[in-house]
């Protein structure tokens, strides 16, 4: 495999190559010239979080099915990477063919929180794209954004020129298509926002402007374009279409949900009056139980995932979860294969669904209480009930949970402190009723988050506590809770406050977020480059006041939000607010007569439930479901066969920069979906039975790996197992050899290296290689957790010759039971230079043999 040249000079520098590798399997590469639109979608926060994002991979799969449109994938890069980037003067480019953002006819950019604003800028700023969109000139990329926090955009408005609020399936093709035939005709940037801003739920922000009064409060919202006075939430009616969810992207490195993820149902009428998500994802729209069985059957033979997780808002209210559960426990459980549901609801746990939950693993058990008392649940209209709870966990730990996790919110509407103190309360009964289940080996984790005031719910007009009020009420949570047996975690107060200036904020913010960046800001969501004191400092620079977001808003106050729609009437929201204050209950229109909040006309758009509550307890086989028999895991195990197999591949180019455990991954992915069956490991999280080879250094190629598997049964012909594995593997793995083996790691072995140096030798590190052979030992210094260690690298190196002015061979001996010494590292000692100065170098392992008995 061709190595990129550019990784080369940048990846060597910097944390997690990984992350910026590409190559991931499922990956989609087209030719640049054979395509008519060129899109670039990103996701504004670090690899392993944007992976991890659904919508993305969504919009990324249905763009490339279409013949004429490319997609390709980019994410915020990390501050070493930033810098690197900046110094040698490189743009950021896309993963898929390395090409520089700016080429690209299309930027897309996901808004997913608001804590990654700044990230946006950095993006833009590396591709060379200017920050704001009046700076573009007409052959600039379109920078369009959508996600969550579309429905208030206002604080980045200044830097998109299009938004799309809402689902994305449809529209994005409709976007493109609009690309595609404006740069056909040759038109203006202007007429081609005029011709996006057709497309339903997409935002021009440029034709709108606000003004302001003293105060800060908006005067006006002038609309510079008369025939787009509002604009309207795309929904897209079912979510029947499923040909772009068949072949999910397989990250490379670790992400933070690393797993096949299949939505079952979007949106949710549950109508908890703080939820924004349960407003702007309306209505529900289940997928069937047939579906959900077909995209993670299919899903997981394409990926090789072993982890499923049903997605939802709420995955226990999807109406055919009883039916749908057991079948997908039953299938996958002599895979080794787990089912997750990330999102469970008090009121839908019944004995049959934790009965099949507790297949999969016991370690935690999360309920959402949200508050504390009866009477603030009831405001928030969160429509569970103290024993609704403390019957939940008194099940959860009779079935062997150890782990109970409550998650609560502080400065709710009309909260007191006694609501306070019934968050306590609630604890230590969910902890008693632990101690006489579980006989008291129970741990309970309370988790503490601040409330923010979300645009389109109820409780928009409602103020936000401050940072002072907040750590007020988590002081009293640490007075008032017990210390033995109840760990207390709160989300930083500071962060939540600027989570709530963005949520709320206006387009005066934007200036606000450029002196923020220029002065360093980045990653706000990760609190290691959190920093308050940043953003108040330049809150002052541009005479802003942060809390001044914070305030309440007038009922007739113009917000603004307000010429955004979810497509859920104002008055609904109002209708809300009155019944929190009077603490009415809102039933869920799923199961109960429509709310009348607005959204639906039954013709176009209404709820898809696929079953009412009358029906859930139909049997599997009239679902259409095949119906197998429910049986524990039925794994390869210790006790049966074992033929193990030495499989030897070579490891070449970029993909030599991925870290020992995350080749281990990529293997363990390639034998799932070569349908290799391994034995399994035996207990609590069975793994298959697969041995490595020696850890080879980060940035170090090889053409001499190896694995060996252990499989219950022989493989019928090598040479089509071989070929199997290579239909799967990634780009830069490639399988040379399967041999029968007998299962033994060798113990001492001598490697061999081709080692190009940049930069080249001189005539004085020649002379010091020649010192160096002639010598008995050469001791080098290893720090390592705050000791440093001797170590005599001498010995260890079996061959050192110079091929010309730039290549070095070496023979390196490692031994198992002690630490040994990298080539790089071996080389940079010898020439008494900074390893970090040679890391460009290319070091290939060209080959290994076992040495029986090796002194010292």
């Amino acid at each position: 495999m061709k190595q990129n040249n550019t990784a080369r000079e940048i990846l060597p520098f910097v944390n997690k190559p990984g992350r910026y590798l590409g190559h991931e399997y499922n990956a989609c590469v087209k030719k640049w010239e054979e395509t008519a639109c060129h899109c670039a979608l990103i996701f504004p926060d670090l690899y392993e979080i944007g992976m991890s994002h659904q919508g993305l991979q969504i919009l990324y799969h249905i763009l490339n099915s279409q013949e004429h449109i490319l997609a390709e994938r980019c994410y915020c890069p990390d501050k070493d990477m930033e810098s690197l980037l900046q110094s040698r003067n490189l743009p950021l480019c896309s993963l898929e063919s390395n090409r520089p953002l700016l080429d690209f006819d299309l930027v897309g950019i996901t808004l997913p929180y608001e804590l990654c604003y700044t990230n946006i800028l950095t993006v833009l700023d590396l591709a060379g794209i200017p920050l704001r969109s009046k700076d573009r000139g007409e052959e600039m990329p379109i920078i369009l954004g959508g996600g969550s926090c579309s429905l208030n955009p206002e604080p980045v408005a200044d830097f998109f020129d299009a938004i799309l609020l809402g689902d994305g399936e449809e529209a994005i093709l409709d976007i493109a298509e609009c690309l595609r035939s404006t740069h056909k005709d040759n038109l203006s940037r202007t007429a081609l926002l005029e011709q996006l801003a057709e497309i339903q739920g997409v935002y021009i922000p440029s034709f709108y402007q606000p003004s302001y009064k003293e105060d800060g409060t908006l005067a006006e919202l002038k609309v510079l374009n008369p025939k787009f006075p509002t604009v309207t939430r795309r929904v897209l009616p079912d979510l029947s279409k499923t040909d772009h969810l068949l072949h999910p992207l397989v990250p490379n490195s670790k992400i933070v949900h690393d797993r096949l993820g299949v939505e079952i149902a979007r949106g949710c009428t549950r109508g908890c009056r703080f939820c924004q998500a349960g407003i702007i994802y309306r209505p529900v729209r289940e997928r069937s139980p047939e579906q959900i069985f077909d995209l993670a059957c299919q899903g997981l033979e394409h990926s090789g995932f072993n982890e499923l997780a049903l997605l939802s808002l709420s995955t226990g209210d999807y109406s055919c979860l009883a039916t749908v559960l057991p079948q997908l426990m039953d299938r996958f459980a002599n895979e080794a294969i787990s089912v997750s549901m990330p999102s469970m609801r008090v009121g839908t746990l019944t004995q049959g669904l934790m009965d099949e939950i507790k297949r999969v693993r016991k370690t935690g058990f999360t309920l959402a209480p949200e508050a504390g008392s009866e009477r603030l649940r009831r405001v928030i209209n969160k429509g569970i009930s103290e024993d609704d709870l403390l019957t939940t966990s008194r099940d959860a730990f009779a079935l062997g949970w150890k782990v109970m996790k409550l998650y609560f919110m502080i400065g709710l509407p009309t909260e007191t402190e006694e609501d306070i103190e019934a968050i306590a309360d609630l604890a230590k009964k969910t902890k008693d009723i632990g101690a006489h289940s579980a006989g008291g080996r129970q741990k309970i984790n309370i988790s503490v988050g601040t409330f923010v005031p979300k645009p389109h719910t109820p409780f928009q007009w409602h103020r936000q506590i401050s940072m002072d009020e907040s750590r007020e009420k988590i002081n009293l949570l640490k007075k008032i809770l017990p210390r033995k047996g109840i760990n207390l975690k709160w989300h930083d107060p500071e962060q939540s406050l600027l989570e709530g200036v963005f949520s709320r904020g206006d387009r005066r913010l934007s200036r606000l977020l450029e002196t923020a960046w220029n002065d360093g800001a980045r990653l706000d969501g990760w609190s290691d480059y959190f920093d308050l004191q940043r953003w108040e400092t330049a809150a002052g620079k541009c005479s802003l006041s942060l809390g001044d977001f914070l305030r309440p808003r007038d009922l007739d106050e113009i917000l603004p939000w307000q010429h955004l729609h979810s497509g859920v009437d104002e008055s609904f929201l109002k209708q809300e607010l009155l019944k929190a204050h009077t603490e009415e209950y809102t039933p869920d229109c799923r199961y109960h007569s429509c709310q009348k909040c607005g959204l639906c006309d039954f013709k176009t758009l209404k709820p898809i439930v696929i079953q009412s509550n009358t029906d859930q307890d139909r049997k599997p086989e009239e679902t259409g479901l095949p119906v197998q028999q429910t049986a524990k895991s039925n794994l390869p195990q210790s006790e049966g066969q074992h033929l193990r197999y030495k499989v030897t591949y070579s490891r070449l180019g970029d993909i030599c920069f991925l870290g020992h455990l995350e080749i281990l991954q990529v293997i363990f992915r390639v034998l799932r979906r070569a349908k290799i069956t391994t034995n399994f490991s035996q207990g609590f999280n069975p793994s298959p039975k697969v041995s490595f080879g020696p850890a080879m250094p980060v940035g170090t190629q090889s053409m001499a790996e190896y694995f060996i598997m252990d499989l219950p049964a022989a493989l019928q012909d090598l040479d089509t197992t071989q070929s199997r594995l290579n239909q799967q593997m990634p780009p830069g793995l490639t399988v040379k050899d399967i041999a029968l083996s007998n299962g033994s790691i060798p113990q001492n072995i001598v490697s061999s290296y081709q080692i190009t140096l940049h930069p080249p030798l001189t005539a004085d590190d020649v002379n010091l290689f020649e010192q160096f052979l002639s010598m008995d030992s050469f001791f080098i210094k290893r720090r390592r957790k705050g000791k440093i260690k001797e170590i005599d690298i001498r010995p260890l190196v079996v061959k050192l010759e110079t091929k010309d002015d730039a290549t070095i061979t070496l023979d390196l001996i490692g031994r198992a039971t002690e630490a040994g010494a990298k080539p790089l590292e071996v080389v940079a000692a010898i020439v008494q230079k900074d390893q970090e100065k040679l890391l460009a170098s290319e070091i290939i392992k060209t080959g290994w043999q076992e040495v029986e008995s090796l002194t010292k």
